[in-house]
């Protein structure tokens, strides 16, 4: 919202040392967001001045055309002789009053002006346009031609109000009062502790049976409309230039006088307003919901299939307007035409007035259905006052009358559907409670007052909220209220005092060294939104049956593609390695930590909690049961070179090995130990992917999966060959993490065993590592293995598995006999459970 300080000025006695500085910073410590104060006009100096042009020459021989001028600008020339301008705009006569600006002013941009020669003759200043004054879009782009009656000579500066300062406000959602000079001038008077006077404050007639028929079927929609009638419009009257000059510097482009004062007028109070032409409306006005693909033409020229949500006003043809939204084409007003034959103007000269209150959820759905936002929209959707209709529709009359020569029929139409003023009851403490200051019942109900409201009460006030301020329907709103106009510099600055002993809990830890771990292992975070479609689990391949593709659908999702929440880390992570990738990075490792929700089939909408006390036990009980299970997660995913190539040697591309590694670094950092086992896992390639289970109470539980992903997964996301993933739930490991004990370092040396076994193919590795540590006993220390060999010399079928195995003693130095009959005794178990043979043997 644009707020001129000149405007603001009418309806605030303002000191007039008051700079739009001041007032800025008097607005912010009331709680409105004052972005910017422009400062308009600024290096402005005249002489600038009303002229009328006396002659025109055109000038020939140049490219474009030249016209040589002669104006009238009285005495401020100190002549009082015609003033000679060179000009090249056309869209001024002899006769039209314009502006000039004379030898030895300066304009915005600090433009010097002096006399000069140019196309032959010397001009003797200039004839304005708006853009080179700093007037702003004015819908034309060329010389200023102002309405006759202005005197020439007079100063343009003050008559143009060219020098100004103007406040932007940022308007939050719940404030919607404060589109208006009305609301912001009320802000004003009490951040100084001034009268207000009310622009809303007019005499308006009472509504009788003589005005324009109104019938409203949807009064949830629409609870109040008024209609009032102006005839014998001037259609050749122009929008005077204070009224431009106001829409201006409020943002808005001048179109048409009709038009401009109903734009006006809700910039004053906050009420959008339309106007018909009365001779295009068939019948009564009337409110109503749109049928299933009606059709509509908007003012804007577009033809739109309504929704049956959608709220239209209609005359006995069908919808004329978009309620709250835009007018329609059919009943626009119409600028005034010439008759090339006759010379007689025709325009609308009868219209009729609508001012109304519309159901905010319903005017917001709307704009945004249509992508149609509008100066009204955005007011309706925010909150208007429903009681400023009728003031509103009087000050558009009033207007009329005055600068189009109309004629106000006696007629006054009003439909209200009846409401009761809203009521609050509060504590007088409250506020006091809730600041952590002593502000007292004097300071709660003077405060409350300011802002509109009537309080009665001791102990308990019963608070009537004004009709312009529907976001005050709590105790917390009114001690909000008390609060901000108390100011919020003057609440005391209390740190927290945790109670000793607490500090991060177990899972807490277990999340911050899984990053720590991942990050130093050479993998980036990367954090995603929690949402997923669909689409991306076709993608992946997963089968119909899967649980991954039960989720948590959202009531109103961010993006229509990805309405459901979570089940997988997967799509988001491996999403963002497509970007990555897509934007030329190529060799990527990237990890994420989080929550995916996985449904219990026991979600449904959760109960509206209390804000007036803490929730009891039950309640939060029955809040818990309405929400999916949140397992915590890791996932990492890897693509192109997981170690470089250098001087150093040969680089090496990542695969489903450096998936499971880090699976095992995040079990390291938990204090368990993986079991890595051949598994078939969608989204992972069938012959590359790898169980990770982890033992909890002597039990095998399953965390999470690695490996290489499956072709047609990496083909339907565009994803980088060979892309390799793991994910491991978070939670499992910690059910398997057993007590931290500190590692015991020996003094005695170690003994090294190496051993190579031939196995048939298709035995797992990890099943041999299994036996060999079982069989190695409590001597071992760690094994390792280094070699993997298949070929000839071990038979088809076979492959070759070579370990180093380490041994130590706590207490003593292992003997050469010690050391071999463990791994022996390792081999054995090892030929016993898994058909090894000792290669060579």
């Amino acid at each position: 919202m644009r707020v001129p300080l000149s405007w603001l000025r009418e309806y605030v006695d303002l000191p007039a040392t008051e700079t739009g500085r001041d007032v800025q910073a008097k607005l912010v410590g009331v709680g409105l967001e004052v972005e910017t104060v422009e400062q308009i006009g600024a290096g402005l100096k005249g002489p600038l001045v009303v002229g009328q042009v006396l002659t025109i020459e055109e000038l020939e021989g140049f490219k474009k055309p030249i016209r040589f001028c002669t104006v009238d600008v009285g005495t401020a020339n100190g002549t009082g002789e015609p003033q000679e301008i060179v000009c090249g705009a056309r869209n001024f006569a002899v006769g039209d009053h314009v502006v000039v600006v004379l030898p030895g002013a300066v304009l915005p941009g600090d433009f010097a002006i002096a006399a000069r020669k140019t196309y032959g003759r010397t001009s003797h200043g200039m004839i304005c346009s708006g853009d080179e004054l700093g007037m702003g879009d004015d819908g034309s782009h060329g010389i200023i031609v102002l309405p006759p009656g202005h005197e020439t000579g007079t100063d343009a500066i003050e008559l143009l109000e060219l020098v100004d300062e103007v406040l932007d406000i940022a308007v939050t959602p719940d404030r919607g009062y404060a589109l208006s000079i009305r609301g912001v001038a009320r802000e004003t008077a009490v951040a100084y502790g001034l009268p207000l006077s009310d622009p809303a404050l007019l005499d308006v007639p009472a509504p009788n049976a003589h005005g324009y028929p109104v019938k409203i079927a949807d009064p949830r929609g629409c609870d109040r409309f008024t209609a009032r009638t102006v005839t014998g419009l001037d259609p050749e009257a122009r929008t005077p230039v204070w009224l431009q000059r106001r829409l201006q510097k409020a943002g808005m482009r001048p179109v048409s006088l009709a038009v401009d004062i109903t734009n006006y007028v809700m910039l004053e109070l906050g009420q959008p307003l339309h106007a018909y032409d009365r001779t295009r409306i068939d019948g009564p006005i009337g409110v109503r919901r749109a049928a299933q693909g009606e059709k509509f033409t908007t003012l804007d020229g577009t033809a739109r299939v309504l929704d049956a949500e959608d709220l239209v006003i209609t005359d006995n043809r069908g919808p004329i307007g978009l309620a709250g939204v835009m007018g329609g084409a059919n009943t626009e007003i119409a600028d005034a035409t010439a008759d090339p034959g006759t010379g007689r103007v025709s325009g609308t000269t009868d219209v009729v007035i609508e001012a109304a209150h519309f159901d905010a959820l319903s005017i917001s759905r709307t704009a945004r259905r249509h992508r149609l936002p509008s100066e009204a929209s955005k007011r309706f959707e925010r909150g208007v006052d429903p009681e400023a209709a009728s003031a509103a529709a009087q000050r558009t009359v009033d207007l009329l009358v005055l600068l189009a020569g109309g004629t106000a029929e006696a007629g006054v139409t009003e439909v209200i559907a009846p409401t009761a003023p809203r009521s609050i009851s509060m504590p007088a403490d409250h506020p006091d409670r809730v600041a952590g200051v002593r502000y007292g019942r004097e300071t709660v109900v003077r405060r409350l007052q300011q802002v509109g409201c009537d309080v009665y009460g001791q102990d308990e006030l019963v608070v009537t909220v004004p009709s312009w301020r529907p976001d005050l329907a709590y105790p917390n709103d009114l001690a909000e209220e008390v609060i901000r106009l108390e100011g919020y510099e003057n609440l005391p600055s209390t740190l927290p005092k945790p109670p000793a002993g607490r500090g991060l809990t177990d899972r807490q830890r277990l999340h911050r060294r899984t990053g720590r771990a991942l990050a130093g292992a050479g993998f980036v975070e990367a954090l995603n939104y929690p949402f997923m479609g669909q689409a991306v689990l076709d993608q992946l391949g997963l089968p119909a049956d899967d649980a991954r593709r039960t989720a948590v659908t959202l009531v109103n999702p961010l993006s229509d593609e990805e309405p459901a929440l979570r089940t997988s880390l997967l799509p988001g992570l491996l999403g963002a390695l497509r970007r990555n990738a897509g934007r030329g990075s190529h060799d990527l490792a990237l990890f994420e930590t989080g929550l995916v929700f996985r449904p219990t089939g026991h979600e449904h909408t959760a109960a509206r909690l209390p804000v007036d006390r803490r929730p009891t036990d039950e309640e939060i009980a029955g809040i818990n049961a309405t929400l999916p299970r949140q397992p915590r997660r890791v996932a990492t995913v890897l693509a192109g070179a997981r170690e470089q190539s250098g001087w150093w040697g040969k680089g090496r591309p990542a695969d489903w090995a450096d998936a499971v590694e880090s699976a095992r670094t995040v079990a390291r950092e938990a204090g368990v130990e993986l079991t890595v086992r051949g598994d078939r896992h969608e989204p992972w390639h069938p012959g590359r992917c790898a169980a990770l289970y982890v033992t909890v109470d002597g039990q095998e539980v399953l965390a999470g999966h690695a490996g290489e992903l499956h072709p047609r997964a990496i083909k339907a996301l565009h994803l980088p060959e060979r892309t390799c993933a793991m994910e491991l739930e978070l939670d499992v490991l910690e059910q398997g993490t057993a007590p931290l004990v500190a590692p015991r370092i020996s003094a005695f040396p170690v003994a090294t065993q190496d051993v190579a076994l031939v196995v048939a193919a298709g035995v797992r590795a990890a099943d041999v590592e299994a036996a060999l540590r079982e069989g190695a006993g409590e001597l071992l220390e760690s094994l390792r293995l280094f070699d993997v060999f298949t070929g000839e010399q071990i038979g088809e079928g076979n492959k070759s598995l070579a370990y180093a195995l380490r041994f130590r003693a706590g207490d003593r130095t292992l003997t050469v006999d010690e050391a071999t009959a463990a791994r022996d005794a390792a081999v054995a178990l090892a030929a016993e459970r898994t058909g090894a043979v000792l290669r060579g043997a």
